[in-house]
């Protein structure tokens, strides 16, 4: 009986991995740092009229990123003033159902307010809009809850709108809102019970930075550390603090990261991890690399390297061994991750704009630029371009990989490129 026990949550916990691993259920992927491990054989090669298993037209752009769980990939999607909430069938690009998020919808620079990703756990969705609405959705389109948080705690004041996407941990969604441009409120975050809505923590977190420097659309990340703890990564507003989950106590802070004291250093790309290190980005300089689990201002004890030529929008990636960094030029560069010594430097993607984060997957890193070109990658010390392929069509999001796919979320469309492996 003990035996048993014991063997039927880890039986639980191994199916559970398995299925994370064979989804795409947060805007990074499985595993929330864009590196799927599921994958080989992926497609090589594509065009708007090669190897393009399905296309769904859509009618406006988003920044968002589709997740997928099973045959439903779910996406915000734009129409005119309004921001609507997707679900599509995997298989056959049939769209399942349509539900309206609300209006409100303007243009921010590139993005609009429909820029957060989805996240779910496999039996509930939850989509977040750039107008504060947080809406938790079943498999079926029903709505089950909504939560409306600038009529809870106040307008957000971000110059460019707000970016960042939810956190699912355990029972609870995480929420981040650092701001500071056009307002004067705190900045904060939130842990929300998932099933029901409920506020569970909320903490203001304090910083000295000022004007547009507040500002921060990157998405937290989770690290176990070096003694098994789990820490909460938040980046933004000139530094880098690891929070207590359980309560959202601050544990650490890293300061440093708006070196020249600039009133415009925002911060767009997140912080990535790999076992107790996070790789956590500013506006280009500097990049850090930071081991967790300190207590206090960490600033020297912690900070392990740093690099001036970190990205400004892509996140980084990371296999264990290097991290990648694409930066908004498409210049590229590899770093051994634990000393910092750079493996290669300045390497040339496509050329064009990059916000779009690389993903690793099958030994290949693939970059997206804004025009829709990916330039395919080999992982590893040497920098070899493998392929090419161009959709035509302006994109912000991520590519996202399932079952032997890639799917391509664009201006006009959503794409399934190669055949699925069911």
């Amino acid at each position: 009986m003990t035996a048993q026990r014991f063997l039927i949550p880890a039986l639980i916990l191994a199916s559970s991995l398995v299925a994370y691993s064979e989804n795409w259920p947060h805007w990074r992927g499985p595993n929330k740092n864009g590196v799927v491990t599921a994958e080989t054989n992926l497609p090589l090669k594509w065009s708007p009229t090669e190897n393009i298993q399905w296309k769904v037209a859509l009618p406006g752009r988003s920044g968002s990123t589709p997740i997928v769980w099973g045959d439903h990939i779910f996406l915000q999607v734009t129409q005119g003033g309004n921001i609507e909430f997707w679900a599509v069938d995997r298989k056959t690009g049939a769209v399942r159902w349509k539900r309206p998020l609300g209006g409100g919808n303007v243009r921010q620079m590139k993005a609009n307010m429909s820029t957060p990703s989805p996240v779910t756990d496999g039996q509930s969705v939850w989509v977040l809009t750039s107008t504060g609405l947080l809406r938790r959705f079943d498999f079926e389109g029903k709505e089950l809850w909504a939560r409306d948080f600038i009529k809870d705690h106040g307008q957000w004041g971000l110059q460019w709108g707000y970016g960042s996407s939810p956190v699912l941990y355990e029972d609870s969604l995480i929420v981040q809102v650092l701001h500071g441009m056009h307002t004067d409120a705190p900045s904060y975050l939130l842990r929300i019970d998932k099933a029901t809505g409920r506020t569970l923590w909320r903490i203001e977190r304090p910083n000295s930075a000022v004007q547009e420097s507040p500002d921060s659309y990157t998405t937290p990340t989770i690290v176990r550390t070096a003694s098994g703890s789990l820490e909460l990564i938040v980046s933004g507003a000139d530094c880098v603090t690891g929070h207590d989950l359980a309560t959202g106590r601050e544990l650490w802070r890293v300061n440093g990261m708006n070196p020249s004291g600039r009133t415009d250093y925002r911060v767009v790309a997140s912080p990535v991890a790999h076992n107790d290190i996070v790789f956590v980005p500013s506006r280009e300089r500097p990049l850090v690399a930071i081991r967790t689990g300190g207590r206090g201002d960490v600033t020297t004890s912690h900070k392990l390297w740093s690099t001036d030529l970190g990205p400004d929008v892509p996140t980084p990636v990371t296999d264990g061994k290097y991290l990648y960094i694409l930066r908004d030029n498409g210049t590229v560069y590899c770093h051994d991750i634990a000393t910092g010594a750079a493996v290669y430097s300045g390497q040339r993607a496509t050329p064009g704009t990059y916000s779009a984060s690389p993903i690793l997957a099958d030994g290949k890193l693939y970059m997206t630029s804004e025009d829709g070109t990916t330039t395919i990658v080999k992982a590893g010390p040497q920098f070899e371009i493998l392929a090419r392929n161009e959709l035509d069509d302006y994109t912000l999001s991520t590519p996202v990989i399932v079952k032997g796919q890639i799917f391509m979320r664009t201006d006009s469309a959503l794409w399934a490129i190669g055949k699925a492996r069911e």
